[in-house]
C-alpha cells in the first residue's frame, strides 16, 4: 500500500468523522435558537422593570406583560418553525402515513426503554418517527432531509439511529415465532390441493408448511480502510469477479404465508450461514415445529427433517414434481423481500460503512414491515431476480431429512398420478 493510498483512507476518515459530528446549524435550527435568546433576554428586561416599579403598578403591568409580551414571543418561537416544518414537510407526508407514524409513536411511547432520543432538537416523538420513515422509505440525503425539517444534518445522523436503536428493542416482541395454537392456524399446505384433497393428503402424511427460509443481500460501503483503491478505476472494476465481502449484508429471513417475519438472522457477507444456527435452535426446541410441519428453503440450504430443499441431483418426474411443488412456495419470500425493499428503498444500498449501524438499519426495516402488515398496509415491490446466496448443488443433509423428503415426494407423486 503506497502513500497515496494511505492518504485517501485517512481522507475518508476524516470527512466521515467531521461528517458525523460537525455540520454547521441550518436556517431553521439557528433561527430557532435566536428566537430563544429573544425570549430570555425579553424576560429578563421584563422582570427588572417590574422590579423598579411599585407593588400596584407592578401588578398591572404583570397582567398587560402577560396578555400581551408573552403570546408575542410564543408566536415567535413556536408558529413560525410550525409553518416551516408543515411546508417542508408535506413531501414525505405524501409517502408516510400519518396513522403508521402515530402507531409506531404509541409503540415507542409504551415500550419498556424509556430512554430519550438522540439530538439536540426540540422534536416530538411523532416528528421523530416522521423522519426516520422519510429516511427509510426514500433515497434521499441527510442534507435534503435537513431542508425539510430545519435541522442541522449531523444533528439527523444522531435522531435516525437513536430512533433505529429504540425499533430494535421491539424486535422479540414483533418478530416472532409462532407457537402452540398460533403456530398451528398459520400452517399452509405443502401442496396445491384440487377440491377436498387437502384433507386425504394430510391423512396420508404428506407435511404442512410453517414458514418460508430463504436469504437476500444488503448492498453497504466499505468501511474505511477496506476500500480497494484500484477497483475505483473502470478497466480494473470491469475486471473484478466479484465484490468485497463486506460490502454487503445477508438478511436470512423465514416468512408466514401472508410475507409476515418469523425469524430475521443479519451476518456481515462473509458469513454465509445455511440455516445452521436455525436448525440447531429447532433441535433443542422442538416444540416451535407443530406435529407434521416443516420448513421449506432453497437447495444450498440444510437437508434435516424439518427443513426440506429440492433435489439437485439428476431429476426424474417424481423429483421434478416436488421441486416445482416447492418453486411456488419460494415465491411467498421473494414477494415478501420485494416488499421489503419497496417500502423501505434506503436498502436498496447503505452509505454506511459501519457494520453495527448497518445492521440496526436493516433490522427497523424488517420490524416495521411487520407493523405495517398488522396495520393492514401492504405496498407491492417487483420481484427482482438476483443472484442466489447459497451454493450450487446440495448443501448440507442428513439421513433422516433424505428420508422424510424422499416418503413425501413418493405420496405427492402418488396423488398426483391417481388425479390424472
Amino acid at each position: 500500500m503506497d502513500v497515496s493510498e494511505y492518504v485517501l483512507s485517512a481522507g475518508r476518515a476524516v470527512l466521515d468523522m467531521v461528517e458525523r459530528e460537525w455540520q454547521p446549524l441550518s436556517p431553521g435550527e439557528l433561527e430557532q435558537r435566536l428566537d430563544q435568546s429573544v425570549e430570555e433576554i425579553l424576560e429578563a428586561e421584563l422582570i427588572a422593570k417590574l422590579k423598579s416599579q411599585p407593588p400596584p403598578t407592578i401588578y398591572v403591568q404583570l397582567l398587560q406583560s402577560q396578555a400581551n409580551v408573552q403570546p408575542q414571543v410564543l408566536q415567535t418561537t413556536t408558529s413560525s418553525p410550525s409553518e416551516e416544518e408543515t411546508s417542508e414537510s408535506r413531501e414525505p407526508q405524501d409517502t408516510v402515513d400519518s396513522a403508521a407514524v402515530k402507531h409506531i409513536a404509541d409503540l415507542l411511547q409504551n415500550s419498556k426503554s424509556r430512554a430519550r432520543m438522540a439530538g439536540r432538537a426540540r422534536l416530538s416523538l411523532s416528528h421523530t418517527v416522521l423522519l426516520s420513515l422519510t429516511l427509510l422509505s426514500e433515497r434521499v440525503s441527510y442534507r435534503s432531509v435537513s431542508r425539510r425539517f430545519h435541522l442541522e444534518k449531523g444533528n439527523i445522523h444522531r435522531i435516525f439511529f437513536s430512533f433505529c436503536e429504540r425499533i430494535n428493542m421491539l424486535e422479540e416482541m414483533l418478530i416472532r415465532w409462532p407457537v402452540g395454537r398460533e403456530a398451528v392456524e398459520a400452517l399452509f399446505p405443502l401442496s396445491v390441493p384440487e377440491k377436498e384433497q387437502v384433507v386425504e393428503e394430510e391423512q396420508q402424511g404428506v407435511p404442512r408448511v410453517l414458514g418460508v427460509l430463504g436469504d437476500t443481500r444488503i448492498p453497504i460501503r466499505l468501511p474505511i480502510g477496506k476500500h480497494d483503491v484500484e477497483s475505483e478505476v473502470p478497466e480494473v472494476k470491469r475486471m473484478k469477479k466479484e465484490a468485497h465481502p463486506d460490502s454487503w449484508l445477508n438478511l436470512q429471513l423465514v416468512c408466514d404465508r401472508k410475507g409476515r417475519f418469523l425469524h430475521c438472522r443479519i451476518s456481515k457477507g462473509s458469513d454465509v450461514d445455511r440455516g445452521s444456527a436455525l436448525r440447531d435452535k429447532l433441535k433443542q426446541h422442538p416444540e416451535l415445529m407443530p406435529s407434521g410441519s416443516c420448513l421449506v428453503a432453497r437447495a444450498g440450504y440444510l437437508l434435516t427433517s424439518q427443513i426440506l430443499t429440492p433435489y439437485s441431483a439428476s431429476h426424474g418426474p417424481r423429483e421434478e414434481a416436488f421441486n416445482k411443488m416447492l418453486e411456488e412456495h419460494f415465491h411467498i419470500l421473494d414477494q415478501a423481500v420485494a416488499n421489503l425493499r419497496a417500502r423501505f428503498q434506503r436498502l436498496r444500498y447503505l452509505d454506511i460503512g459501519n457494520y453495527d449501524r448497518a445492521r440496526a438499519v436493516v433490522m427497523t426495516a424488517c420490524v416495521l414491515h411487520n407493523v405495517f402488515l398488522d396495520m393492514g398496509q401492504v405496498v407491492l415491490g417487483e420481484v427482482e431476480k438476483e443472484e442466489a446466496i447459497t451454493q450450487e448443488g446440495e448443501g448440507e443433509v442428513d439421513d433422516e431429512g433424505v428420508h422424510r423428503r424422499d416418503a413425501i415426494s413418493d405420496l405427492l407423486f402418488r396423488n398426483f398420478e391417481c388425479m390424472m
